[in-house]
């Protein structure tokens, strides 16, 4: 019985060899895809008043207690939290504008000095120009493709050193889109002014007369400045030939050797 399955090995060697080379000529892959997303952010700049008047309360239909600062600190925050792969900045005004931070990625920082934020801190009145510059001037120096700056007031501009003509100028020659939000009552605010600053920073103006119009509106320039994702695939292939064909050199060796000891048996014969 040992010789007869011995007889057979060299015949079951020679097919399993001839086999294997047919399976590495066939040369069997696997591919494995890799997927690189790169996030293109934008550099964003809160402009936020702080003068007086946004002392007035009833803002909010929930709670009539939070005056129209406490409601925009609240929007801001949110707006801030959401942005994940932007830098943003604040700057906040009244008499004077200064900033209250600088671009940054760090949003839970950012928002907890939003929230720290007081009326008064730069006065009582209004210098929409002037922080429109201190801004422009920040993201200016600043290399990211799109930048953004979103402008909320509910006064008329009364402070500034800076002239109207002088800062739509600015604005106009920038890159830099510009968004404005007048909020309280329509007499509050001068809506043509805003409007037109929007225009030359080829952004828009919006309106809001209460807390969830606010929150709107902070909402569709969120939309409106989705972040850019790139993506780029990459396939890495392995080719797997060299598995079959080394099994099959190694049993047309073996089937070899086993041929020649068989024929050697044979001649002794």
């Amino acid at each position: 019985m040992g010789n007869v399955k011995i007889s057979y090995l060299p015949f079951l060697l020679k097919w399993l060899g001839i086999f294997s080379i047919l399976v590495a000529l066939a040369s069997p892959i696997i591919s494995t895809e890799y997927s690189n997303e790169k996030k293109e952010g934008r550099d964003i700049v809160l402009i936020i008043d702080t003068s007086a008047s946004m002392i007035q309360g009833r803002f909010d239909e929930k709670n009539l207690e939070k005056n129209k600062f406490d409601v925009v600190k609240e929007v801001a925050s949110d707006f801030v939290t959401q942005r994940e792969s932007d830098r943003i900045a604040l700057v906040t005004f009244a008499d004077v504008a200064f900033i209250s931070s600088p671009l940054t990625f760090e949003k839970e920082f950012l928002a907890s000095i939003i929230r720290q934020q007081r009326l008064g801190i730069a006065g009582q009145r209004t210098a929409i120009n002037d922080a429109l510059v201190q801004s422009y001037a920040m993201l200016e120096r600043s290399n990211t493709k799109s930048k953004i700056a979103i402008l909320l007031t509910d006064g008329v501009d009364n402070m500034s050193r800076v002239s109207v003509d002088e800062v739509r100028s600015m604005i106009s020659k920038s890159p830099v889109k510009l968004y404005t939000i007048g909020i309280g009552k329509s007499g509050d605010y001068d809506g043509s002014f805003l409007d037109s600053l929007a225009k030359a920073g080829e952004g828009a103006y919006f309106s809001a007369d209460n807390s969830v119009t606010l929150k709107e509106i902070y909402e569709k320039i969120d939309h409106l400045e989705v972040t850019e994702i790139h993506t780029k695939k990459m396939v890495q292939y392995t080719y797997l030939f060299v598995y079959p064909l080394l099994f099959s050199i190694l049993c047309l060796l073996f089937f070899v050797y086993l041929r020649t000891i068989h024929g050697g048996q044979r001649s002794k014969k």
